[in-house]
């Protein structure tokens, strides 16, 4: 499976973020359940206020027991 373009353009944004010193973690609350969920953010600022944009969210569990491995890959033991 092919990696979208769109995801592809967010990943560069959160590298440049994040090489800027521009990103951040942040605590949010999930729309759906109302439950904490934590966030890396870029952060930009416009001159009068700064904005948090969500990048990418962090796994509540080990990632390894949620995710299987891209198919063709070899698994770690």
């Amino acid at each position: 499976m092919a990696i979208a373009e769109g995801y592809k353009h967010n990943f560069n944004e959160l590298r440049r973020a994040v090489s800027n010193g521009d990103a951040a973690l942040l605590e949010t609350t999930e729309k759906a359940t109302g439950k904490p969920a934590i966030v890396v953010v870029a952060v930009t600022f416009d001159g009068k206020e700064y904005q948090m944009v969500p990048m990418a969210r962090m796994f509540d569990a080990n990632p390894y027991d949620e995710l299987d491995p891209p198919s063709g890959s070899s698994e770690q033991t």
